[in-house]
């Protein structure tokens, strides 16, 4: 199976510009971050711009708030740039302005999870570790075990499977991570797998099975959008980045408060999006009801 899954990687896989060892460490971190419940199409632009004002920990450490909330866009869940800034201010300042290399300093970082640790320290540092995002054990859970699988917290059970079926040699186990992942991503997707362009489609229980059960359940649910709490706050976030971007004076551009209730007509609802934004660190209220960026 390792055999057939390198020979599909290497003439499918995509040419990321932080893969195949175009970046550091560090810009690793930023394209794993910036790819959680995002479309990778989506982060291809943002990661290049980003890293072009930013390159390293001590860069983005410098930055305004404004700035980088204002460069994160249209990523979504902007808490994200928050919290990728924070954690380069501990790089920067605790580490020298590199990533620590083992599992345990990484996972104490601010905003870095189990995946996102786990995915530096096989693809930026090449050790041998289970990477297992959504994707992978999707793959994994219809391969061996012939079920569908319904995402939640990852179970110890698949914790071990992804353990056993790792590699043994650390290069080798870094391509079968970003294989699995490539793989979950392009072919053996939640609804439509691709049956025919699998590798590993013979050794599948579950399509040998006929795919049970699969679509009852997404492995990522779909959320709804439109008028929801998220698409506010997204609204009000964008009218202030644009603001920013087309102020080229040195002073904090604000947004009236007149101008902040034409964004949305249910001011209640409004008001609540204000707030909890006001509460995440997103934006700045003045006493005369006008919003900003933080600096």
């Amino acid at each position: 199976m390792k055999q057939e899954l390198f020979a599909w990687w290497d003439v499918n896989a995509r040419d990321l510009p932080w893969r195949f060892g175009r970046t550091a460490p560090w810009g690793i971190l930023i394209s794993e971050v910036m790819s959680q419940q995002t479309q990778m199409s989506r982060v291809v632009q943002y990661w290049i711009n980003w890293m072009d004002v930013w390159p390293d920990a001590a860069s983005l450490a410098k930055a305004s708030t404004a700035e980088v909330i204002t460069a994160w866009g249209r990523l979504g869940y902007p808490r994200r740039a928050l919290r990728l800034q924070e954690c380069a201010k501990v790089v920067a300042e605790q580490y020298d302005n590199e990533l620590p290399r083992t599992y345990d300093e990484l996972v104490a970082l601010p905003g870095i999870g189990d995946y996102t640790a786990s995915a530096v320290m096989s693809f930026a540092f090449g050790e041998r570790i289970a990477v297992l995002d959504t994707n992978v054990r999707r793959v994994f859970w219809r391969t061996f075990k012939g079920e569908e699988s319904f995402g939640g917290a990852t179970k110890p059970e698949e914790r071990k499977l992804a353990n056993a079926v790792l590699p043994p040699k650390p290069k080798e186990s870094v391509i079968w991570n970003e294989a699995l992942i490539e793989l979950g991503a392009l072919v053996c997707t939640a609804k439509n797998p691709k049956i025919d362009e699998d590798p590993w489609a013979s050794h599948s229980r579950f399509y040998a099975a006929g795919c049970p059960h699969m679509g009852e359940k997404r492995t990522r649910p779909r959320q709804s959008f439109k008028g929801t709490n998220r698409q506010v706050r997204g609204i009000v976030l964008n009218a202030l980045r644009a603001l920013a971007n087309s102020d080229a004076s040195d002073k904090p551009a604000s947004l009236s408060r007149a101008d902040v209730e034409k964004l949305w007509g249910d001011h209640v609802q409004l008001d609540a999006c204000i707030a909890s934004l006001d509460e995440d660190g997103l934006i700045e209220i003045s006493p005369d009801g006008s919003l900003s960026l933080p600096q």
